[in-house]
């Protein structure tokens, strides 16, 4: 493996109410100097959760996305509040977004969500034994939930309305973790 570069220096090049662009000056390990933009993630970290309901479906949100300018399918996600663990923040959001909470959830992996421009990434939890709860949200309208069979999850990711890479990934790595639980769990 490679020696990683070393970082000659770093600073603020932009910041906004959402995003900090952080300027990188860069030297590999053969010598070549290099700068790089990230963007800098300002909060305590993110979560994304794969709610399976007692049906086996899996519990999808229609969401506006302004990056696309359209509505897509998506899974229930959000920013994990200062203080909070991942299990609060993925339960916090989860009631905030489908107005269920779970007395079950089992974190899967830290996924990066573009290695190369953004230095923070996103949590992806299984959630489980669903029970009625609502807490009001930030989402600007309400979202509408979609259940769909998790045995059909290729069908799903075909969908057109179904682009977002991390949550496509983050079902298929539900599906294969709950095949491994052999139906006990869920």
């Amino acid at each position: 493996m490679s020696k990683k570069p070393q970082i000659l220096n770093t600073r603020i090049a932009a910041q906004t109410h959402l995003f900090t662009v952080e300027a990188m000056e860069l030297k590999f390990s053969n010598g070549v100097e290099r700068k790089y933009e990230r963007l800098v993630p300002g909060g305590s970290g993110a979560v994304m959760m794969v709610p399976v309901n007692e049906k086996g479906e899996v519990l999808m949100i229609r969401e506006y996305g302004a990056g696309i300018e359209d509505y897509s399918l998506t899974l229930p996600k959000g920013a994990v509040d200062l203080g909070e663990s991942l299990e609060e923040a993925a339960n916090r959001e989860l009631k905030e977004e489908i107005n269920k909470g779970a007395n079950q959830l089992q974190h899967l992996k830290n996924m990066s969500l573009s290695p190369s421009y953004m230095k923070g990434g996103i949590d992806v939890l299984v959630a489980w034994d669903l029970y009625d709860e609502a807490l009001v949200g930030d989402e600007p309208e309400p979202l509408v939930v979609v259940p769909w069979p998790l045995d059909k999850i290729d069908e799903l990711v075909m969908r057109e309305d179904m682009t977002e890479g991390r949550a496509i990934a983050a079902l298929y790595m539900a599906k294969a973790w709950l095949a491994q639980q052999n139906g006990s769990q869920v």
